[in-house]
């Protein structure tokens, strides 16, 4: 059983490293800025193989009443809010600063906790908020380059659209009836929302016919990244929820905080991205608030 979850907590990192990779070289170096058609694909190679899986009998997804769809509605509605925003926002920021950002959604959901739920906090889970708020609100004051440039500067606290997305959407996660989903069938109304909306909004956004003047439309390596991210975004999709059921939370969060680290490391060294003194206490405090996360989730579990 131990060698099993190791297993598939390895190929959790895999999937997560090889995933994130894929999709800042797509977004970055090719630099294909077009979220509603990037996500649109992502999430219809994602939606087409979860349905195969289905109908072969390796994924299961049950008849669900019109009720739990519906009010499942709304999260779909953040999970795009999620992909699209954070499509933009990894086109513009390196890895490493892009994850310190995105742990602001831990700030959300345990403030939503503290102040709507009333659930006791652990000193380390308060600590590891404050660092992880710390380092994000640090870092538009010492990567001016590259946190400034994006279209949530200007915040003295840069509360990303993409952590907003995240955290909201873990909070209506957490509050739905036990057993009414499952993640995969989760996922699956996610995908089929996803493309449907992302397909409506490529017009408006001007996406649709401003693809068209990408340069490397015509060039194999646009294919075959593109071909990567979706197939690497769906099996990143099924080793975490496979991990999810098979692990505590406690190793789950490590597990995931591990992924972060090697994928943040390795990142640094494929991609340019200028460093500073000052940048890497910001990073080195944001890793020390999810460690403290991540003890705290061991502790409680």
């Amino acid at each position: 059983m131990c060698v099993r979850r190791c297993l598939v907590g390895l190929t959790f990192c895999t999937c997560y490293l090889a995933s994130y990779l894929t999709n800042k070289y797509v977004l970055s170096v090719l630099k294909f800025t077009y979220p509603t058609l990037f996500q649109g694909w992502q999430t219809l190679i994602g939606g087409l193989l979860l349905h195969v899986s289905w109908k072969l009998g390796w994924a299961e997804i049950n008849s669900t009443s019109r009720s739990d769809v519906s009010t499942w509605l709304p999260a779909s509605v953040l999970f795009v809010g999620i992909i699209y925003a954070g499509s933009r926002a990894l086109s513009k920021l390196a890895i490493p600063v892009f994850l310190t950002l995105h742990n602001v959604a831990e700030v959300i959901i345990c403030g939503h906790q503290k102040c709507f739920r009333k659930e006791k906090t652990s000193p380390e889970k308060i600590c590891s908020t404050l660092f992880l708020l710390a380092a994000a609100g640090c870092l538009p004051f010492n990567d001016p380059q590259q946190v400034r440039a994006t279209p949530y500067a200007g915040c003295p606290v840069p509360v990303t659209p993409t952590a907003s997305f995240s955290g909201a959407y873990k909070i209506v996660q957490k509050s739905r009836k036990p057993n009414a989903l499952s993640d995969i069938e989760q996922q699956y109304l996610n995908y089929m929302f996803s493309v449907v909306l992302l397909a409506v909004a490529s017009h408006p956004t001007g996406d649709l016919f401003s693809v068209l003047d990408f340069p490397f439309l015509y060039f194999y390596r646009f294919h075959g990244s593109c071909c990567a991210s979706g197939l690497l975004g769906f099996f990143l999709m099924l080793s975490t929820v496979k991990l999810k059921n098979l692990v505590a939370p406690g190793q789950y969060a490590a597990w995931i905080f591990f992924a972060k680290v090697i994928t943040a490391g390795l990142s640094v060294l494929l991609f340019d991205m200028i460093l500073t003194n000052a940048m890497v206490g910001c990073l080195l405090l944001g890793g020390l608030g999810e460690a403290l996360l991540v003890f705290s989730e061991q502790k409680s579990s």
